[in-house]
């Protein structure tokens, strides 16, 4: 009997041993092994993408329009928006499922069991579901219950910058404006994220901040922004516009302080437009003939070259017959002999006609180009056009004719402001541009000026400058006039092609209003374009819209008058 106790003692020694080995191998030498698969039947993983950044803009009560210095408005921002959904397939009891979800979610019992028959996979039962009351879903312990986190996108400001700022598309793409152009630069990027077993939140509370897009900053002045669509809304109350667009700018630098556009929408409810036009940016996706405001560069070009000084005078009788064809006054008016000056201040036609002859073809050519009015302008929005006004090099010696008073050329808004800025700006042309810094994790980086080398003299500049101060002054802009101001400026009542480019439409104008001030040192310029407002000339509707948002900037930033 001895011996077989000996036996069974070291049997069992033997397995002790064997079980104290095998217990060190898995929690000392191959521990992390199997730590990490006790955690795999605990928890799962996730592609997640960060947060898209938000846009913002700055009042520029204090810089004068340099910089943003006043308080921040939030343009776009991003939020979660959480889901509730059940897989029906794997719920026991419906009757008790609907019963007690019922009385969390807010939902009518037989409405959830009408929708847990609608398929076996995969059913929405709120859209929205409160945060609040996240962990009273927790507690319920539903099989088949599960909720998760939606990336979604609010523009709190509803319509204000609508065609600037864009919106996220139901496919999480950057539709228009600054979501598109910068849709690289906002969305976030993806990675990957631990999860429990069970009801959670999928895409929820952990910190995955270092995948989330950078913020944009915008140059434009909100309230600059707000007075401006102000403005054209009541232009379609009062001579009941079409559309409009109003541009301002700061000239020596090229920051977009406002681009409004009428008609306006709201991209919280981009889905309930029909007419996808209303999403264009007309300032950058649509070229027009701009009439009159063009005459300065004519005026500007042939001052330039020596060709004309402001001295020289021109016999206007009121037509001038270019081939086949007559040019003739607004009006059919007839203004007599005139200095230069007078061209501008009076509109003359048949001056800007005397002007381009004396130019020719070439040497016109050449300075759109070099003033450039034949590219894009650069500006950082989505989708922006440009016409090469090819018409013009081989075509007509009419159509020739009526471009220098600004028939037969084609341009958008933007190209037409920036190009009028070479006249504030001692000859140089800024690229406009529309973000003023992209901020990501605390770090900035600053968008910088791009400002060309002067495409005109400075006593050309000069001399221009004080012909469009005698239009305000005493010319058909007295109605753009800010009283103890010197501004500068061009009106423009144009005609409005036929879609076929076949001649004009009767009974349709575009009215424009280009300027700057203070015209001594300039500060902002502004440009107001009206689409068939029901007045006869600029003269009674942009250049009274130019006076008064001109006004508004002059008390909001604080502008002492020239005299």
């Amino acid at each position: 009997m001895k011996w077989r106790l000996v036996i069974f003692l070291f049997f069992v020694s033997f397995l002790a041993a064997i079980i104290i080995v095998r217990l060190f191998y898995i929690q000392v030498v191959n521990r992390k092994f199997y730590q990490a698969q006790a955690l795999g039947q605990q928890a799962g993983f996730k592609e997640v993408t960060g947060k898209r950044g938000e846009v913002f803009s700055q009042n520029s009560s204090e810089s004068k329009g340099n910089f943003g210095s006043g308080p921040i408005k939030s343009l776009a921002v991003s939020y979660d928006k959480r889901l509730v959904w059940a897989a029906p397939k794997e719920i026991d009891d419906r009757n008790h499922f609907a019963n007690v979800l019922s009385r969390v979610i807010g939902e009518p019992e037989k409405n959830i069991m009408a929708k847990l028959k609608e398929s076996d996979s995969y059913v929405v039962l709120k859209k929205d579901f409160p945060a609040k009351d996240i962990s009273k879903l927790g507690k319920l312990d539903l099989a088949g219950l599960h909720l998760e986190s939606i990336p979604a996108r609010s523009y709190p400001q509803g319509e204000l910058a609508a065609h600037e700022i864009g919106f996220l598309g139901g496919d999480g793409i950057g539709q228009y404006g600054v979501e598109g152009y910068y849709d690289d630069v906002l969305k976030g990027v993806k990675g990957i994220k631990e999860k429990g077993r069970g009801l959670e939140i999928i895409g929820g509370p952990d910190d995955i901040s270092y995948l989330d897009g950078s913020d944009l900053h915008l140059t434009i002045d909100y309230n600059i922004q707000s007075e401006a669509e102000s403005l054209l809304k009541e232009a379609k109350k009062n001579i009941g516009i079409d559309s409009g667009q109003i541009i301002v700018l700061k000239p020596d630098s090229g920051r977009i302080l406002a681009m409004a556009n009428f008609p306006f929408f709201n991209p919280n409810e981009y889905v309930k437009e029909n007419n996808f036009e209303i999403f264009q940016n007309s300032a950058v996706q649509k070229i027009f003939e701009p009439g009159s405001v063009f005459k300065p560069f004519a005026m500007a070009i042939a001052l330039n070259e020596g060709i004309v000084s402001p001295e020289t005078k021109f016999n206007d009788t009121g037509s001038v017959k270019i081939g086949p064809n007559t040019v003739y006054n607004f009006d059919r008016k007839v203004y007599g002999q005139q200095d230069m000056s007078g061209i501008l201040e009076k509109s003359v036609n048949t001056g800007a006609v005397f002007l381009s002859q004396l130019i020719g073809r070439q040497k016109f050519l050449y300075y759109l180009n070099k003033i450039g009015f034949n590219e894009k302008t650069g500006v950082d929005l989505q989708g922006e056009v440009y016409s090469k006004n090819e018409v013009l090099k081989n075509g007509p010696d009419f159509g020739f004719a009526t471009a220098s008073f600004g028939q037969g050329i084609e341009m958008t808004p933007l190209q037409l402001a920036r190009a009028f800025s070479a006249f504030a700006n001692d000859g140089k042309i800024a690229k406009p541009y529309l973000v003023d810094k992209i901020v990501h994790r605390g770090e900035e980086r600053q968008i910088k000026p791009l400002v060309s080398d002067p495409v005109i003299s400075s006593k050309t500049v000069s001399e221009v400058s004080v012909m469009l101060v005698n239009v305000v002054e005493r010319g058909f802009g007295k109605s753009a006039k800010v009283p103890g101001y010197y501004l500068a400026g061009k009106t423009g009542t144009a005609q409005v092609p036929l879609k076929d480019g076949k001649g004009y439409y009767p009974n349709k104008t575009v009215q424009s209003f280009v300027g700057f001030g203070p015209a001594l040192k300039p500060q902002f310029l502004i440009l107001v374009k009206l689409d068939n407002p029901r007045v006869a000339a600029s003269a009674l509707s942009a250049a009274p819209i130019f006076k008064n948002l001109a006004q508004y900037i002059i008390n909001y930033w604080q502008i002492p008058p020239d005299y």
